[in-house]
């Protein structure tokens, strides 16, 4: 079940809504778990056993923990950092492991190994970030562990950021999983409400148009692509996959804020950015912060030699790259984006600073560009075949025919990154839809907005029948 469907939005979320308003204040985290549970269910049936034994065994285990001092306490954290990273590469990777194992026997002529695929856990990369997050924070002594597995189950299973983020860390969390009461105003939910339908807008009205567009380039053969076409359809897809999944945090933001959490907020602009490093501070907050406080930091962070600093650095995005999907391509796509860091701390930086900021936004953006063609390509042999086309200038540029509804999307989307990176309208925004508070006016406007894109955003959705969200797969 995704957010953009009807299922979804006529069905699903009124109910949800109305059950929730209805329960009294004390037991709404049992209706928040229950509706949680059954949307997973509905697209995992069997998998939502997996999960909630997984959640029972975790809990147990970092309550051990919370009482223990020592080399104990460490013990216990290790068997729950086991328990997630060993279900996680269980379920993601051992398919790919034994695919190239397999390859590496046919190379000297030996027959395969056999192997049942294992299917992979709908969302499983993001809760299981989220579990090592709790285990990790209530080892540091930073937050106490849930006294209730309800409310432990909650936080991981929370149907808003369960599938596809953003990854919310047990200590940003904690306090509102057990009272949340003075939140749950009618300001948040008409807040909230309309940072979904803002979402929803930007994943139906953009994603969807230019994703039909980059998905039809990517599938033409690389003898058969021209310069033009390359770059429109890698330009496509870098706002499909942005307004695609800062749609669907939008969307994730908003259900949350209706019900009085208060999630982090997981893009700032990343096509605006004057670097690499700057891009890694825009795109994906939540994973970068993640990565930076879980993996960077433990490894030593900024406090080692700049040998060791700079290794630190691409095995994290090495990483990174490999918990995106267990593909050689996204080793290589975080293993690109690594380099370019590395390359920001050596010289790349200070280069992009001479040049000015609009020269370094458009060249970081290339980088970016390049870097989304391993993301999207079928394979390594793909992903250079379309790089090459890019690079073919020698063809000169020719308009590929496409329908005037791409373009004005293409040229939507591009504006709205344009227009969004102005100081003055990154403060408008934060006033009009971060800030938790409303006067009149702005509660009539929220309320008539609301309505009207939810009601033209549904009827694209009943209309159109590509609707996928490029994150549900990992």
């Amino acid at each position: 079940m995704v957010f953009s469907s009807t299922l979804f939005l006529l069905y699903f979320l009124p109910a949800f809504l109305a059950a929730y308003l209805l329960t009294p204040v004390r037991f709404r985290n049992w209706t928040a778990l229950i509706a949680s549970i059954g949307f997973y269910a509905w697209g995992a049936p069997l998998f939502v056993f997996v999960v909630m034994l997984a959640l029972l065994a975790d809990f147990f285990i970092v309550r051990k923990m919370a009482g223990r001092e020592g080399s104990a306490r460490k013990q216990w954290l290790g068997a729950s950092v086991l328990l997630n990273v060993g279900m996680l590469g269980y379920f993601k990777y051992s398919n790919f492991l034994v695919d190239n194992f397999n390859g590496l026997l046919h190379s000297f002529g030996i027959a395969p190994t056999q192997w049942a695929e294992v299917a992979l856990p709908i969302g499983i990369s993001f809760f299981t970030f989220q579990k090592l997050s709790y285990a990790v924070d209530v080892y540091r002594g930073g937050k106490r562990p849930l006294q209730r597995f309800r409310d432990y189950a909650l936080y991981i299973m929370l149907f808003p950021q369960l599938i596809a983020g953003p990854i919310v860390r047990y200590s940003e969390i904690a306090d509102r999983l057990t009272d949340r009461q003075q939140y749950e105003t009618a300001d948040n939910r008409l807040l909230g409400l309309f940072r979904f339908c803002v979402g929803l807008a930007r994943k139906v009205w953009v994603a969807n148009v230019l994703g039909s567009v980059a998905d039809s380039v990517f599938s033409i053969p690389v003898s058969d692509l021209s310069f033009s076409m390359a770059w429109v359809g890698i330009v496509a897809y870098s706002f499909q996959i942005y307004f695609d999944f800062s749609g669907y945090s939008d969307m994730a933001i908003g259900l949350g804020q209706m019900m009085g959490f208060r999630f982090p907020e997981n893009f700032n602009n990343p096509y605006s950015a004057t670097s690499i490093t700057d891009f890694w501070r825009r795109w994906h907050i939540t994973l970068s912060n993640w990565m930076r406080d879980y993996l960077y930091i433990p490894l030593g962070g900024n406090r080692v030699g700049n040998a060791r600093l700079y290794a630190n650095l691409w095995a994290v995005f090495l990483i990174s790259g490999l918990w995106h999907g267990a593909a050689w391509t996204f080793v290589l796509w975080g293993a690109y984006h690594g380099l370019f860091l590395v390359a920001d701390r050596l010289f790349l930086v200070s280069v992009l600073k001479k040049v000015g900021k609009i020269p370094a936004t458009i060249i970081t953006y290339v980088i970016v560009l390049f870097g989304w063609v391993l993301f999207r390509a079928d394979d390594a042999g793909h992903a250079i075949g379309f790089a090459s086309r890019m690079l073919d200038f020698g063809q000169g540029w020719k308009t590929p025919g496409f329908a005037l509804d791409f373009w004005a999307m293409l040229a939507l989307a591009a504006a709205i990154c344009v227009i969004g990176a102005i100081p003055a309208m990154q403060r408008l925004q934060e006033r009009f839809i971060v800030s938790e508070h409303t006067t009149d006016t702005k509660a009539i406007l929220l309320t008539v907005g609301s309505a009207l894109l939810l009601v033209l955003c549904a009827s694209m959705v009943v209309a159109d029948g590509f609707n996928p969200f490029i994150y549900f797969r990992f």
